[in-house]
């Protein structure tokens, strides 16, 4: 009878503390880009999204996760209400991959078809490796900007960002949880959008590697029709205020139960 009230004791504890081990997932949504081609509209969507997460649940509580997030960002001043930003005439497109590992909190104790609840509000925090290329249209044809060097200087096509958020999880059907979620990311790098700093020296605007056709995309304003608008030495874009983006969709996830427990007997 001892035996049995300890085995029953140990399987209980093992269900609700050791049991949740592994989620599987993929993720659905959209990203949107904030930064000197759009400084102020922080929930504006650029494109749809798509990832894939691992993640290890410590306890109820607590979780690591890995998770890979790809979609393209763009902004263009022309779709802007600020004059000045029409005039620049500035635009840019880019693939982006995020490779990140987040740690997750949730607000209850979350057990797939084994909790007292079905859902909980989760937060999230961690450091991500972002990759990315801008790219403008130049006659219908797109162009890479980081070669071209627009502002006279050279930039990485990566850089480190920190991802942070919120939301909210439900378990649908047994081991399968349905999330929705809303996280952006800070990013070390002001080049996202090949923007940031003053308007170079003509001369000193690199005309691209194969050294024949010349090409100046620092300042587009004359293909306006009204003039060269900027020169030399004017604020071009904002370098005190790094790129932003975000993520923003719905998870769903399969959890694998792994339950750890010390031998009874």
């Amino acid at each position: 009878m001892r035996r049995l009230a300890v085995t029953f004791i140990l399987l209980l504890f093992c269900s609700q503390i050791r049991a949740q081990s592994w989620e599987l997932g993929a993720f659905g949504g959209g990203i949107g880009y904030m930064g000197d081609l759009n400084p102020d509209n922080v929930f504006k969507l650029s494109d749809p999204a798509y990832g894939f997460l691992v993640k290890r649940n410590i306890d109820p509580r607590w979780a690591v996760k890995l998770s890979v997030m790809h979609g393209k960002m763009k902004g263009a001043d022309s779709l802007s209400s600020n004059p000045h930003q029409q005039q620049r005439n500035l635009s840019f497109v880019t693939p982006l991959t995020e490779i990140s590992f987040q740690g997750e909190f949730n607000f209850f104790d979350y057990l797939p078809s084994a909790g007292k609840r079905r859902f909980s509000p989760y937060l999230f925090a961690g450091a991500a490796l972002s990759m990315f290329n801008p790219k403008t249209q130049v006659n219908g044809e797109l162009v890479e900007l980081n070669p071209l060097r627009t502002e006279y200087k050279d930039y990485r096509k990566y850089t480190i960002s920190i991802p942070y958020g919120a939301g909210i999880k439900y378990n649908i059907s047994g081991m399968w949880t349905l999330g929705a979620e809303l996280g952006y990311r800070t990013s070390f790098s002001d080049y996202m959008d090949d923007v940031s700093g003053r308007y170079p020296a003509r001369e000193d605007v690199y005309y691209g590697r194969d050294g024949f056709k010349p090409v100046n995309l620092t300042d587009r304003s004359e293909e306006l029709g009204r003039g060269k608008l900027f020169s030399s030495g004017q604020q071009r874009g904002d370098s005190k205020v790094r790129d932003r983006y975000f993520f923003t969709g719905i998870t769903l996830t399969y959890t694998f139960m792994n339950c750890n427990c010390p031998p009874v007997f």
